[in-house]
């Protein structure tokens, strides 16, 4: 039977839950990406050999009547393929590896801005260098879910993203100007907060939301990085690999 004062140490342990949290996180991304490959490999591949078929069924035909109703079949397949890209691209972030962070978040807020109308503004740098690969998920992830609600929910005019590097911290805000919300209800609309704060809080981080109903949202994210971030995370793991073979 454990001792009390193991059972304490256990429980008051400050590098368990955050180090447990970070490979739950990692195995969600795996499982992403392997779905995200499913979809592209079968439905996306399924998907352009029926729209060829349809293509060779429109030119076989005579009747005009006919040839409509296949482009409207066609048209709905083409929005279908198109929602089908950006689902798999939401799940799998191959765009961090192809671009690099930096890229990857102008590219996702030119492309809110090209669908929506919302205006983008960016204060970005060239580069941030080389980040551990766990941190560039959960920085790209934290701003997709920002940007997905401010599409979504927010009936904003103009949005922003800021993102710095200063003593060993990586920071993120994202802001816009639309109509707030109560935080009492942010759950129940599904603003996707409390998985970004997980992420967040899994690499050593902070999070901190302001809203106020009909002057905007503002979501600050702070991360530890170089020497301060590889200390915590290489602490976490050496604890967790003593706990695991004890």
């Amino acid at each position: 039977m454990p001792s009390r004062t193991a059972s304490k140490s256990r429980a008051s342990d400050p590098v368990e839950i955050p180090e447990l949290s970070r490979q739950l996180l990692k195995a969600q991304e795996e499982e992403r990406g392997r779905i995200s490959r499913e979809l592209h490999d079968e439905t996306g591949q399924a998907l352009m050999v029926l729209r060829f078929h349809l293509e060779m069924l429109s030119s076989d035909t005579r009747s005009e009547e006919q040839k409509a109703k296949i482009q409207e079949s066609l048209d709905l397949l083409d929005r279908t393929i198109e929602g089908l890209r950006r689902t798999i691209a939401r799940l799998s972030p191959r765009v961090l590896d192809e671009l690099g962070l930096i890229a990857a978040i102008r590219r996702q807020a030119k492309l809110l801005e090209k669908h929506t109308g919302i205006r983008a503004h960016l204060d970005l740098p060239e580069s941030v260098g080389v980040l551990d690969k766990d941190l560039e998920v959960a920085s790209y992830r934290s701003v997709q879910e920002a940007l997905h609600n401010v599409a979504k929910h927010s009936r904003a005019k103009r949005f922003s993203v800021q993102l710095t590097l200063k003593n060993h911290r990586l920071s993120i805000i994202i802001e816009d100007d639309g109509v707030g919300f109560l935080f009492r209800t942010s759950q129940e609309r599904g603003f996707g907060l409390t998985g970004m704060r997980e992420r967040t809080a899994a690499l050593g981080g902070s999070m901190n939301v302001r809203s106020q109903l009909e002057k905007g949202t503002r979501i600050r994210l702070a991360f530890p990085i170089e020497g301060e971030g590889k200390r915590t995370r290489s602490s976490a793991s050496k604890a967790l690999a003593h706990r695991t073979a004890a």
